[in-house]
């Protein structure tokens, strides 16, 4: 491997370090409507976010509630003795994407078929701390 990629691999590897992911896939609910729920959460303290989801009406506001907490417990896991309202996370970015589609028939009049698309998403969520996007803020600013 040359110097360059092997200098940009340990980046990458470093800022793997400070990323905190939980990821979905194949959740059988239309990315459109999934979609509403993760714009109503984009950007939100993580407390606020999992409240609004736990009250939530929607199909997939449980889903979502539980990926959080998943990408939570992988922030504890990486940051132990640390207490989570301290380092004031949120939600750093939340993305739905569409998943595979399953293609089935409806009977039809006349003879002919409908087609149905029964639609599923792929949800990625990152979380992050305000405490340490700030520190990497003044740095890039001193530099």
């Amino acid at each position: 491997m040359g110097s360059r990629k092997h200098k940009r691999a340990e980046e990458y590897k470093e800022a793997r370090k400070s990323r905190y992911v939980a990821r979905l896939n194949n959740n059988p609910t239309s990315p459109r409507k999934t979609r509403l729920m993760a714009d109503a959460i984009r950007g939100l303290d993580v407390n606020r976010a999992l409240g609004i989801l736990q009250y939530s009406h929607r199909e997939s506001a449980p889903k979502l509630r539980k990926l959080l907490l998943s990408a939570i417990a992988n922030w504890q896991a990486k940051n132990p003795g640390q207490v989570m309202e301290e380092s004031n996370l949120f939600i750093k970015q939340i993305c739905v994407n569409g998943g595979r589609q399953l293609k089935r028939l409806r009977t039809a009049p006349q003879g002919r078929g409908y087609r149905i698309r029964k639609r599923s998403n792929h949800i990625i969520l990152e979380i992050g701390s305000r405490n340490e996007t700030a520190i990497q803020s003044n740095d890039a600013e001193n530099k």
